[in-house]
């Protein structure tokens, strides 16, 4: 399991320090705008943060059909994320791998056997996941099976209908039995920013996951609409910021759905350095959800060792 720091032990929900909260759109729009204006890592600068980001990928496969033998490719792919032959044009002695695989609980035990012994995380959706709308009885027991089948960290869904009504209580009293419900894993509550209106209620839901006892707060499940983009991002991240300067607790910040090019991971990484610090880019604090990111870093990281280009269909399964 991934060291995660300062433990975010949560606090008493106080509706005081988000209830009456404003978030200015345009000036919000403006500054994201600003991040791939000034984006200026270019040549072995790119390619040591394209080497960073791998690190920060959850590689993740939350599809339909499934089957036991693509989860064990996907952990394959996490254990060795870059071919050995690029490894050894960039002069890298041991291979790179993600931070960790992100697979449905009934996969969990494959995934979790897949990647012993190698410090990669084993993250399982749960709590009804993508909608979590079945009853907090089940949601709990999904979390304790995916934990007992060797799940290190758990991205739980929020019921977004608590977060519309403005029922502050009821999200925090159910984050709170959800972290107790995760024990020793880590929790990652997954907002659904796309269906919960505006900039307002997502800094408002940030906050309270904080004070319920996220580790992780989330953008997405990637199944929405709308999924991770560059405003709810800085919204987000700037709730960490304040709950930070509340409680001294540094709670980690994810991004899901849509992130697909080395140059989106740029762009986030860039807000992730400007808005929280050099120390915010490391997998204890900072993750992509992913599933096709890391196959186009692959391919920039061979155009910056040979000059040339692959095509995607050349890469094994991301």
């Amino acid at each position: 399991m991934l060291d995660t720091g300062n433990e975010n032990k949560g606090m008493p929900l106080d509706e005081a320090l988000f209830k009456d909260a404003r978030v200015n759109l345009s000036a919000v729009e403006r500054r994201c705008a600003s991040y791939s204006a000034r984006r200026s890592v270019k040549k072995a600068h790119q390619a040591a943060w394209l080497l960073r980001a791998v690190g920060l990928i959850d590689l993740t496969t939350l599809a339909g059909d499934d089957t036991v033998n693509r989860v064990k490719r996907l952990c394959g792919k996490a254990k060795i994320a870059l071919d050995p032959t690029i490894q050894a044009q960039l002069g890298l002695t041991k291979p790179v791998q993600t931070a960790a695989v992100c697979v449905y609980p009934t996969m969990v035990e494959t995934a979790a056997t897949a990647v012993a012994g190698t410090g990669i995380g084993v993250a399982s959706v749960a709590t009804g996941f993508p909608a979590g709308l079945i009853p907090l009885p089940l949601k709990l027991e999904e979390i304790r099976y995916a934990v007992a089948s060797g799940a290190t960290e758990i991205d739980i869904v929020i019921t977004r209908s608590l977060v519309i009504n403005q029922d502050w209580a009821g999200l925090y009293d159910e984050i709170s039995q959800m972290k107790e419900a995760c024990g020793k894993a880590h929790l990652k509550t997954i907002l659904g920013t796309g269906d919960i209106a505006s900039l307002r209620n997502v800094y408002r839901a940030s906050m309270v996951a904080m004070m319920a006892g996220a580790d992780f707060i989330k953008t997405s499940t990637g199944k929405e609409t709308v999924n991770a983009i560059l405003p709810v991002g800085l919204t987000m991240v700037r709730a960490i910021r304040e709950y930070n300067a509340l409680t001294g607790a540094q709670v980690g910040f994810k991004p899901a759905g849509g992130i697909s090019t080395a140059k989106d991971a740029l762009v986030w990484m860039s807000m992730m350095r400007e808005e929280l610090g050099t120390d915010y880019l490391q997998p204890h604090l900072f993750r992509f959800g992913a599933s096709s990111l890391l196959t186009d870093i692959e391919r920039q990281l061979e155009h910056h060792a040979t000059g040339r280009y692959s095509a995607a269909k050349h890469h094994a399964i991301s």
